[in-house]
């Protein structure tokens, strides 16, 4: 087991979901951009790091049948099972670090709140770009949210990276168009505010 792995079994084993930086009882932006962004409800779609969110048991109410969750936590996916237990069609739950992700078909709706953000390596952040690019479906969309130039240092005992906009866009071409990108304050359990931004962005 990676030390990357061990640390983040142990936040989920020690905390709550409601206890970590990143929770929300309703995910409302994620929500809204799925739907947004899908064609129907069959869409496949995947959420990378997803496995304490409660996006998917919110996307299984509105009756999504296809989709995946990746985590590199056991602990986290663990959670999602628990949470998507009475719910219906096509489950992926997955136990894997984003750098080792192979997939086994491509994805219409890629989600990704709060992990691109933890890759502090160039190489890293080159890989996580190109397996997207291998994974998401011509015409298929990229919903990613980092945290914003005025965002923390650090997160989770971890180091982070921030954003703009721009770099965004620049990181993600040519094999990605941006198509909507804004801001958004998100308050932690504790009620500390934290800066995101959100981008779209559309597979060419």
């Amino acid at each position: 087991m990676t030390e990357l792995k061990k640390h983040w079994n142990k936040i989920y084993a020690k905390k709550h979901d409601s206890e970590v930086s990143w929770y929300q009882l309703n995910p409302e932006t994620s929500l809204n951009l799925i739907q947004k962004y899908s064609i129907t409800i069959n869409n496949s779609f995947i959420d990378i790091g997803g496995g304490n969110s409660n996006l998917t048991k919110h996307l299984c109410e509105k009756k999504y049948n296809n989709f995946s969750v990746l985590d590199i936590s056991e602990e986290a996916i663990e959670r999602c099972r628990a949470k998507l237990r009475k719910c219906k069609g096509i489950q992926e739950l997955l136990v894997c670090d984003i750098l080792d992700f192979e997939p086994s078909k491509l994805f219409h709706i890629w989600h990704d709140r709060a992990v691109f953000h933890f890759l502090t390596e160039k190489k890293d952040i080159n890989k996580y770009i190109h397996i997207a690019s291998m994974s998401i479906a011509h015409n298929g969309y990229l919903l990613l949210s980092t945290f914003a130039l005025t965002g923390p240092n650090n997160c989770s005992g971890l180091p982070v990276k921030q954003y703009s906009i721009e770099k965004l866009e620049k990181l993600f071409s040519p094999n990605f168009s941006l198509v909507e990108s804004f801001e958004e304050t998100h308050k932690t359990p504790l009620k500390i505010e934290q800066n995101y931004i959100w981008v779209v962005l559309k597979r060419n």
